[in-house]
């Protein structure tokens, strides 16, 4: 079996904090995890480069083996039982790594999309064959110019880096149409990607708007999709949004006028009454008690 012995990319704080938009860590091959159960303040991609075992997230065991990809949000925990001589590469980053570059659509979204919709993903996130094979390589190729102090060394691995979040983005957006596909009918699961999609522009978001675009009666819009989902439309609009906004206060520095605008309210005034009437605090006093 062959194990890479490259030097780790950017030195890892000895706190699983990270003082970096993103940094690349490959671990020594190992038969046994010198670590136990933790938690990351980041999101953390898992690529296991060799080896097999089981890995507990958040006290759910998943058995992994070699080329599989575990994706880790903020808060989570976890720990490995290495059962063969294992080799683990990390991919750690947070929301400053997407601020000006150009995926920041392609994943971060659909990454905010996944956790609020289904709390999150354990299990190995990429399942399209093609796919996987595609992750091979790029970590070969992203392996082999970590290994290089040459020209440009960095402007490649940040390109690589961004080729391999995208592919997971597309496996997360994959899967969340599979989950939501087994629980309701098309014309519904349809409404819930509009919502998605348009969950930053509160005016597509109206009754009558969505009646036209799916010829739905506006008077049944909410019955109807409370039918299918067991929540109505606004229901499951402002609860989507609200974790969302929950998510720009803990893992963002954003200003609270900053999330109003981006979200489509009037002024902070509006997001505080809105979050307030939700969870009975102000949004500076949630992202206070969760900092």
């Amino acid at each position: 079996m062959y194990f890479y012995t490259i030097k780790e990319y950017i030195i890892v704080m000895k706190k699983d904090y990270l003082q970096q938009p993103f940094e690349l860590v490959l671990k020594e091959p190992m038969d046994v995890c010198p670590r136990g159960e933790h938690s990351v303040s980041f999101f953390e991609l898992v690529y296991i480069v060799a080896g097999s075992g089981f890995q507990e997230i958040n006290g759910n065991e998943f058995e992994y083996k070699k080329g599989n990809v575990f994706l880790l949000k903020p808060e989570d925990s976890h720990s490995f039982n290495f059962e063969t001589t294992t080799q683990l590469f990390f991919i750690r980053f947070n929301r400053v790594f997407f601020q000006n570059n150009t995926i920041e659509n392609a994943f971060l979204k659909r990454l905010e999309q996944a956790f609020s919709s289904i709390n999150g993903f354990q299990s190995c996130i990429i399942n399209d064959d093609e796919d996987k094979t595609a992750i091979e390589y790029l970590m070969k190729s992203l392996f082999l110019e970590m290994d290089k102090d040459k020209l440009y060394s960095h402007e490649v691995i940040y390109l690589l880096v961004q080729s391999i979040l995208t592919l997971v983005a597309r496996n997360l957006t994959q899967k969340i149409s599979l989950i939501i596909n087994e629980k309701t009918e098309d014309k519904a699961t349809n409404m819930i990607h509009y919502v998605h999609g348009n969950i930053y522009h509160p005016e597509n978001l109206t009754g009558e708007k969505i009646s036209e675009l799916f010829g739905v009666s506006k008077t049944y819009v909410g019955r109807y999709f409370k039918n299918k989902t067991g929540k109505t439309l606004n229901e499951y609009s402002t609860e989507y949004k609200t974790k969302l906004i929950e998510n720009r206060l803990k893992y963002s520095e954003m200003r609270i006028n900053e999330i109003a605008d981006e979200f489509g309210f009037t002024d902070k005034s509006h997001l505080n009454r809105f979050f307030k009437r939700i969870h009975g605090v102000s949004p500076s006093v949630f992202r206070n008690d969760n900092s």
